[in-house]
């Protein structure tokens, strides 16, 4: 059956990556007037597709649109299993497939655009788990840091539980209260949904044994954000705790919660509030960049300046 397509906001365009040799299709929408700050590079979760970062259910829910018109290119990718590449990977791939992959198509993107001061990670549910395994690799270029919402280390689940397959409790953990979702949504999110590839649901149960060999790994600065609502991952005061202790490597690490809303972030009222934070993070990274790479001020710049009036 063809699925419908999603149908973009203005400005944003589809393009198609080369993931050596295998074609990954993206939504991309560059800044307005001026040259990119940096690229945020947005991964969806599992059942889903780029799309869901671009939602059109309410003027104010796309990332794609925001971050745009805040100075940066939002490239939502396609994982591996998911439109473009679904022919050719029919059942998927794993999570160090996926992330071979989404490297390789980086780099094929940092070859024809500009990248700006580099690339921002922002994914979510499996998505976030890709783009962790990602980050852990050195040769993943010019990465600024990851922020990432709906994806744990521990989950709030049993094994045999974990949504292996579309039943309503499946729906219900990651939409959760209806009200925290705009009128149309779920008409919207028709041509968002996709099924989950069979290699993505077989490697579920693995998660959390992987994370502790990929989180050391990664190297830079790190934000995880947990739903009100999120039901499929624990995330009380000792398991958040615990999930930032993994990240050794990392120069930073912030785990926030967003009220009001349920796993589906990116879809629900909170959408905005959400990528704002996100965002504000990216900011946060840059400074922390320039701030390295920058040399210091001459202090003797400052002796006749205001701040150099003041003991």
């Amino acid at each position: 059956m063809t699925r419908p397509v999603h149908e973009t906001s203005r400005g944003v365009r589809r393009i198609t990556l080369d993931a050596t040799g295998v074609p990954l299709s993206a939504l991309l929408v560059e800044p307005p007037g001026g040259p990119t700050r940096a690229v945020v590079v947005a991964v969806h979760g599992g059942g889903m597709n780029a799309g869901y970062f671009d939602c059109r259910a309410h003027p104010r829910q796309s990332l794609l649109t925001l971050g745009a018109g805040l100075g940066y290119t939002v490239l939502a990718v396609d994982r591996p299993g998911y439109r473009h590449s679904a022919a050719r990977f029919p059942e998927g791939q794993n999570l160090t497939g996926q992330a071979v992959a989404l490297r390789a198509a980086l780099r094929d993107f940092a070859s024809r655009h500009d990248t700006g001061a580099g690339l921002f990670l922002l994914a979510h549910s499996y998505g976030g788990k890709v783009a962790l395994t990602a980050a852990a690799d050195p040769g993943t270029p010019h990465l600024l840091g990851v922020d990432i919402s709906g994806c744990g280390h521990r989950y709030a689940v049993e094994p045999h539980e974990l949504p292996t397959h579309e039943d309503g409790d499946r729906l219900r953990r990651s939409w959760g209260p209806l009200r925290l979702y705009p009128s149309g949504t779920f008409r919207e999110s028709g041509s968002i949904v996709e099924p989950v590839p069979a290699r993505e649901r077989a490697e579920l149960v693995r998660w959390p044994l992987l994370f502790r060999t990929t989180a050391p790994r990664v190297r830079v600065p790190v934000r995880l954000t947990f739903a009100e609502h999120e039901a499929w991952w624990r995330h009380d005061d000792e398991a958040l705790t615990e999930l930032a202790a993994h990240f050794t490597g990392a120069p930073h690490v912030r785990v926030d919660r967003q009220p009001a809303a349920g796993h589906n972030i990116s879809l629900g009222w909170a959408a905005r509030s959400y990528h704002l934070r996100a965002l504000a993070f990216l900011e946060d990274c840059l400074t922390a960049r320039e701030t390295t790479l920058t040399p210091g001020v001459d202090r003797s710049d400052a002796v006749d300046s205001p701040l150099g009036s003041h003991s």
